[in-house]
C-alpha cells in the first residue's frame, strides 16, 4: 500500500458536463426533481407581492375608506403559508433526491472496491478508499443538492423581482442588468480557484488519514521505537497544510459576497438618484417609489445568496467526483466463460514468469511445475524465492508476465472468476477476520450450516474455546478477531478453510501460531482434508511438510529441485542446506536474490 499521491488537478470542465456524470446516480428521482421545481417556483412567485403591497398601502390604505382593514394581513398570512408549504416541499424533495442519489453512487462504489484490479489497493490507502466511499460521497451529494436548491430558489426568486421592477419601471431595470456580467465573471475566477483549493485540499485529507491509519495498524512498533515524535510531526505538517489551504478556501469564498454586495450598492445608489430625478420630473407616486425601492433592496438579497453558491457547488461536486473518476477509472478484475462446478485439480505451470511494477528482477522465471490431481506439494526455499507469487498466481491475484498457469487443462484466464476462485481454500499467516459472528466467520460468503460450522470448528481444535464463548458460535468476534489470541484466530481461519470444502487448498503457514498439541490435532485435520484434493503448502517448518507427496525447492524464482525429503536429504543440495540453517532463513544464508513482494 502506497500513501495517497498529491496529484496536481486538471481543468475542471463546464458545470453542466460535470452535472451530466451524475445523471445514472441522481436521474431516478425525476418525480422528487420536478416537484422541487415546481415549489421553488411558487415560493419564488410569492417574493414580488411584498413590495407590490406596498404601492396601494402608501397611495391608498392611509386614505379613509380606500382599502379595507382585513386584506392586507388576510394577504400577508396567504404569502407566507404558500411561501412556508412550498419551502417544506422542495426541501423534502431534494432531500430524496440527495440520498437516492447517495446510496446508488454508494453501492455503485462499494461494488467497484469489491471487483477492482488489485492495483487499486497498491496505489491508494485503505483510509482514502473507505473516505471517499463513507464520508466524501455524503457530503459531496449534501453540499451539491442544498446548494442546487439555494440556486434554483434564490434564481427563481431574481427572475421574479426583476419581472416586477420591468413592470413598475423598465428604464431603472436595466441598470441593474448592468452588474449581472460582472457578478458572473466574479464568480467565475473564483470558483476555478476554489476548485483547484478544494482538490489540494481532499489530497491533504488522504495524506493526513494515511498517517493515522499508519499509526493506529503500527502502534506497537512505533511505542517500541519511541517514534512518538517523529510521527506527531508528520501529522502536524500535513495538519498545517489542511489549515493553510482551508484559509485560502475560506479568502476565496469569503471574498465574493463583499465584491457582489459592492456592486450591488453601487447599482442601487445609481437607481435612487435616477428614480428621485424621475420623481421630480414625472410625477412618480410615493407607493410606485417606495415599491420600486423594496424590491431592488430585495433584489440584492438574492444576488448575495447567489454569489455564496460557488464554494459548496465546488466541493460538492469535487468530493462526487473523486467517486465518479474511481468507478469510471478503476477496471474491474478480467473474467472468463468456463464455470464447471467442481475442478479435479490438475494445475500446470507452462515458462511462467512474473515481474511486479517498478522492480527490474523477475520474481519468477520461466517456470514449469505439474500437479496432478489429489497431490500435496510443499514449496519451500529461502526468503525471496518465489514461493507466495506462485500461489497468488492460481486465483489470479497476481497475473503471469509470460506464459500460462492452466487448471485442469484450461488457462485460468479463460475462467469465470467466480468459479475460478470458488476452487480454492486458503489459510495464511496473516489471518483476516470480520467483526461478525464466530460461526459467520467460518461459512464465509456461504449459507451457515450450523452443524457443518460446528464440525469444522472441532476438526480445528476450537471446540472447547466455543462451548465457553458467551454465545457460542453466535459470539462477535471483534475487530479482526482480536478477542481471540493468535493461535486461535490461525484455527478459525483454517475452520474456514475446512468449510469451503474447495478441490484446492493453498496452506500458507497454516499452523506457525500454533502450540505442539494444537498443531498436531490441526495436523491430523488437516490430512483427513487433504486426501482427494490437491494441495500446496507453503511453508518453514519441516512438521508441516515431511509427509507432503512432493517436496518442490525454489530460488529466485525458478524450481532448484524436487522430490520426498528423503530423496532432497541424500541430494545434499539446496534442500539439504535449507535444513540445516532452517527454512526461515534469510535469501542470504543460502543463495543470492529477493522475491519481489506483490502489490498491496
Amino acid at each position: 500500500m502506497t500513501p495517497p499521491q498529491d496529484n496536481s488537478p486538471l481543468h475542471a470542465p463546464g458545470l453542466w458536463q460535470r452535472l451530466r456524470r451524475l445523471g445514472p446516480y441522481f436521474g431516478n428521482s425525476r418525480g422528487f426533481v420536478t416537484i422541487a421545481i415546481i415549489a421553488t417556483i411558487v415560493g419564488a412567485s410569492t417574493e414580488p407581492m411584498i413590495p407590490a403591497m406596498l404601492k396601494p398601502l402608501l397611495d391608498q390604505g392611509f386614505q379613509a375608506g380606500q382599502l379595507a382593514l382585513w386584506k392586507v394581513p388576510a394577504v400577508v398570512l396567504l404569502i407566507f403559508a404558500i411561501r412556508g408549504l412550498s419551502g417544506f416541499m422542495a426541501q423534502y424533495a431534494l432531500a430524496r433526491v440527495s440520498n437516492n442519489g447517495m446510496l446508488a453512487l454508494r453501492r455503485a462504489l462499494f461494488a467497484r472496491v469489491l471487483d477492482a484490479q488489485v492495483g487499486l489497493f497498491s496505489r491508494q490507502s485503505a483510509s482514502a478508499l473507505s473516505n471517499t466511499v463513507v464520508y466524501e460521497v455524503q457530503t459531496g451529494a449534501n453540499l451539491l443538492v442544498q446548494a442546487l436548491l439555494n440556486l434554483a430558489r434564490e434564481g427563481m426568486t431574481l427572475v421574479a423581482l426583476l419581472g416586477y421592477l420591468l413592470y413598475l419601471n423598465w428604464k431603472l431595470t436595466l441598470i441593474v442588468g448592468v452588474m449581472f456580467p460582472l457578478v458572473a465573471w466574479v464568480m467565475r475566477v473564483m470558483s476555478r480557484r476554489l476548485y483547484r483549493i478544494t482538490q489540494a485540499s481532499q489530497s491533504a485529507t488522504d495524506q493526513l488519514a494515511y498517517v493515522v491509519e499508519e499509526n493506529v495498524l503500527a502502534y506497537r512498533m512505533v511505542r517500541l521505537h519511541a517514534a512518538q515524535p517523529a510521527q506527531a510531526a508528520r501529522f502536524d505538517a500535513l495538519s498545517q497544510t489542511m489549515r493553510r489551504l482551508g484559509m485560502k478556501a475560506t479568502a476565496a469564498s469569503a471574498s465574493i459576497t463583499p465584491l457582489t454586495s459592492m456592486l450591488a450598492a453601487m447599482a442601487l445608489s445609481a437607481i435612487i438618484s435616477v428614480a428621485l430625478w424621475q420623481s421630480a420630473t414625472m410625477g412618480t407616486t410615493v407607493g410606485g417609489f417606495a415599491a420600486f425601492v423594496a424590491a431592488m433592496l430585495m433584489v440584492v438579497s438574492p444576488i448575495k445568496r447567489l454569489s455564496e453558491i460557488a464554494n459548496p457547488i465546488t466541493r460538492g461536486l469535487a468530493a462526487l467526483e473523486r467517486g465518479l473518476d474511481l468507478i469510471e477509472q478503476t477496471p474491474a478484475e478480467d473474467t472468463g466463460t468456463y464455470a464447471p462446478e467442481r475442478a479435479r485439480g490438475l494445475i500446470e505451470f507452462a515458462q511462467v514468469s512474473v515481474q511486479y511494477p517498478n522492480d527490474p528482477r523477475l520474481a519468477v522465471e520461466h517456470l514449469d511445475l505439474r500437479l496432478t490431481p489429489g497431490e500435496t506439494a510443499a514449496l519451500v526455499g529461502p526468503s525471496g524465492s518465489g514461493k507466495t507469487t506462485l500461489v497468488n498466481l492460481l486465483p489470479r491475484f497476481v497475473l503471469p508476465t509470460s506464459g500460462v498457469v492452466r487448471l485442469d487443462g484450461h488457462d485460468i484466464a479463460d475462467w469465470s472468476l467466480a468459479a475460478l476462485r470458488q476452487q480454492f481454500a486458503m489459510v495464511s499467516q496473516d489471518v483476516v477476520m470480520f467483526n461478525d459472528t464466530l460461526a459467520a466467520n467460518v461459512a464465509l460468503g456461504q449459507v451457515i450450516d450450523r452443524e457443518r460450522v460446528m464440525r469444522c470448528l472441532t476438526a480445528a481444535n476450537l471446540q472447547e474455546h466455543v462451548a465457553q464463548m458467551p454465545q457460542g458460535m453466535d459470539t462477535m468476534v471483534g475487530h479482526n478477531a482480536g478477542q481471540l489470541s493468535g493461535g486461535q484466530r490461525q484455527r478459525l481461519a483454517i475452520a474456514r478453510a475446512l468449510y469451503k470444502d474447495a478441490p484446492i487448498l493453498i496452506l500458507d503457514e497454516a499452523t506457525s501460531a500454533l502450540d505442539n498439541e494444537s498443531e498436531r490435532l490441526v495436523q491430523e485435520a488437516l490430512q483427513r482434508l487433504m486426501t482427494g484434493r490437491t494441495t500446496l503448502i507453503i511453508a518453514h517448518r519441516l512438521s508441516t511438510i515431511e509427509h507432503a507427496d512432493r517436496i518442490v525447492v525454489m530460488a529466485d524464482g525458478k524450481v532448484e529441485e524436487s522430490g520426498t525429503h528423503a530423496e532432497l536429504m541424500a541430494r545434499r543440495g539446496l534442500y539439504a542446506r535449507l535444513h540445516q540453517t532452517g527454512f526461515d532463513a534469510p535469501a542470504a544464508t543460502v543463495c543470492e536474490g529477493a522475491e519481489a513482494k506483490p502489490p498491496g
